[in-house]
């Protein structure tokens, strides 16, 4: 398929996918300080295959909601163009059902063949698809085929350079965009060196643009640092994770912001867009490092919500001003759609207190299946049904119509 999207992997600097860190808040700021290209953190496919896309119209986000409500994947207007998908996969036809269902909402797919962690590698995902490349080629080349957006995969070097480069050109004949390579092993770790010498000799092997990253403790303190790392990786661009994760204003080309500034530019976004507080603590602490043990780094630790974070900023009346607004743009939304309710509602509807639990039906029977065996023997036609979605919350309301009456639930 055509690649309908401008985004390109040369000359860029890039936030990489990083578990915990890179939500909604962390890619906006790093878009703001100068960051080309934001990768959302590694996502499990099986988990997004249960989740439901919904559009939040009070934050002017869509998200991707799993069954317990818990938003497992958020996401907005303004990085659409620039966001790339991390997902977690050992499956093919998993993950281009994944990748379909958020195509339309960012700019691009990634699958994580570099994760040494436990829980990615033990469902053979992450690291542990380096030693299948067959696999690896099945997955690539599955969702290059099925998909408009570009396609690419993030790597770790094999223990030799022959077999590394051996891989990358097997994975480059995919048809993928891009290939970012963390240059270490899989058993090494930060405080290891990274290994210019082998994304170099990647970068000079394959034609497609290669994406250096494992920079943060060797070369990348400062954002003049970034093209260090490039030129000594001959690499089209750089990916950053931990110098990023520690101040995201690595990418301001005119230098670092104050940790204070950076970290209350933070919180405004973890405000604005509902982030969960655990998270937002997660990531200002991961900033704080050795301030952790100072007055604040301790209030900090103690917070239990987003609004005691935001008193230990100084930051209280920002909470309730922003809160308040979204209050009552909640309020004005829930108030027109019940308005519209009242408009449509139809007297002649029967309203009952209907709930589907699957438990108490048989496997592969539904209510729906049992409704027309019953309209079958009765000699009453088929039942009819008719959906509409309510736009504030996007759930689904159903009226059947059964034997010329109306019926509709009120759960």
């Amino acid at each position: 398929m055509t690649v309908n999207t401008p985004l390109c992997f040369r000359g860029k600097s890039i936030l990489a996918p990083m578990v915990r860190v890179g939500t909604l808040p962390m890619r906006l700021l790093a878009l703001d300080y100068g960051a080309d290209i934001v990768y959302c953190e590694e996502l499990i496919d099986i988990k997004m295959l249960q989740c439901k896309r919904v559009v939040n119209e009070v934050l002017e986000t869509v998200d991707f909601v799993a069954p317990n409500e818990r938003v497992v994947f958020r996401t907005c207007e303004r990085e659409r163009h620039c966001v790339v998908f991390q997902m977690g996969s050992a499956d093919a036809e998993r993950a281009l059902a994944v990748a379909k269902l958020v195509e339309s909402d960012v700019a691009g797919i990634d699958i994580n063949m570099g994760c040494p962690k436990e829980y990615s590698t033990k469902g053979g995902m992450g690291a542990a698809l380096l030693s299948d490349p067959d696999k690896i080629e099945s997955i690539l080349t599955t969702l290059v085929k099925g998909i408009c957006k570009p396609v690419t995969c993030k790597i770790r070097i094999l223990p030799s350079v022959e077999d590394t480069v051996n891989l990358v050109k097997r994975i480059e004949k995919t048809g993928i965009a891009a290939i970012a390579v963390h240059g270490r092993k899989k058993e090494e770790r930060p405080q290891h060196p990274v290994h210019c010498d082998v994304i170099k000799a990647i970068s000079e092997a394959v034609s497609i643009p290669v994406i250096a990253n494992g920079g943060s403790h060797d070369f990348i303190r400062e954002y003049m640092d970034i093209e260090t790392f490039q030129k000594a990786t001959a690499a089209s661009s750089v990916m950053i994770a931990r110098a990023a994760m520690w101040n995201p204003s690595i990418f301001r080309k005119e230098g670092l912001f104050p940790l204070r500034k950076v970290m209350q530019d933070y919180i405004k976004y973890a405000v604005r867009y509902d982030n969960h507080y655990t998270n937002t603590k997660y990531c200002l602490c991961q900033m704080l490092r050795e301030q952790l043990e100072t007055t604040q780094g301790k209030k900090l630790h103690a917070a239990q919500s987003t609004q005691e974070i935001c008193e230990v900023f100084e930051m209280a009346d920002f909470y309730e001003e922003t809160t308040t607004i979204f209050t009552a743009k909640k309020t004005s939304l829930e108030t027109k759609i019940q308005d519209e309710d009242d408009q449509m509602e139809d007297p002649d509807v029967i309203k009952m207190a209907v709930r589907f639990d699957k438990r108490e039906y048989p496997p592969q029977i539904t209510p729906k299946m049992y409704l027309l065996e019953w309209c079958r023997k009765e000699k009453h036609p088929q039942p009819i049904y008719e959906t509409v979605q309510r736009p504030l919350d996007r759930l689904f309301c159903s009226v059947v119509t059964v034997a010329e009456q109306k019926y509709k639930s009120t759960l």
